[in-house]
């Protein structure tokens, strides 16, 4: 059960979310259109945005800088990164295991429209504010959208422990996100894939990888009539691919 206290200090962070998430999308003072992952997305027929943010410098690598930084899409299963941050605030979560799957409690209305409300994650009408129809799927069901330039904002905030959640949530939430831990990288993301309203498959994945305590932040956006029935597996692919044509997995960036 949630407590008083928890939902009080949950409440308090409201008002700070808007402004720390519309300021996690990015600057673009350093983008370069990389001709690798150009040739990439043409010679595997692929539609979509990939871009690459190099901590240190600010740089981004970027392929379909117009797609990833002007148009929406429904987050479907990233949104999950989201979720378990509020779960876990909440209460409603209190294990780290399995919290970023499908399985995870419905907030009620009320209270996830005051999250949604006040975390500026995704489009609205400046006229009309983001209402939630369905509590349980409002981000699969494309009533929320968003950029892949605030995705990429968003697991850059998550990285460093700079949303406006607890601290060590955002770590449980970061280490549940790491998927492969060696001497050379350290890789970490969350896929997600939904249905567009034209009836195409959307898929996303964002994350970082770490090469000699380096941070590199991604995300790749993908838009298919006809998807592979294991496209999680292939959206993963495509990224480590991308990631190996700019010289990562070898520990020498």
């Amino acid at each position: 059960m949630v407590t008083f206290a928890r939902k009080i200090i949950g409440m308090r962070y409201l008002s700070f979310i808007a402004l720390v998430l519309l300021m996690s999308s990015c600057t673009f003072n350093a983008v370069e259109q990389d001709a690798k992952l150009d040739s990439y997305f043409q010679e595997n027929n692929l539609k979509g945005s990939f871009a690459l943010m190099d901590n240190g410098t600010g740089r981004f690598t970027v392929h379909n800088l117009k797609r990833f930084r002007d148009s929406s899409y429904l987050p479907a299963g990233t949104f999950g990164i989201v979720h378990a941050l509020i779960g876990l605030q909440t209460g409603q979560i209190t294990g780290v295991p399995s919290i970023l799957n499908d399985s995870l409690p419905v907030l009620e209305k009320k209270g996830a429209q005051a999250w949604m409300d006040s975390l500026g994650y995704g489009a609205r009408n400046d006229k009309e504010r983001f209402k939630i129809n369905s509590v349980d799927s409002f981000w699969l069901d494309n009533s929320l959208q968003v950029t892949p330039d605030a995705q990429l904002g968003l697991i850059k905030q998550l990285y460093f422990g700079q949303l406006p959640f607890f601290k060590a949530y955002q770590e449980t939430v970061k280490k549940a996100l790491i998927r492969e831990d060696n001497t050379l990288y350290r890789l970490g993301y969350k896929t997600g894939i939904g249905t567009l309203k034209n009836g195409n498959q959307i898929g996303w994945v964002l994350g970082w990888i770490e090469e000699n305590n380096h941070a590199y932040f991604f995300v790749l956006n993908l838009e298919s009539s006809a998807p592979p029935e294991n496209w999680s597996t292939v959206l993963v692919s495509h990224v480590k691919n991308m990631l190996k044509g700019q010289g990562f997995f070898e520990g020498n960036r």
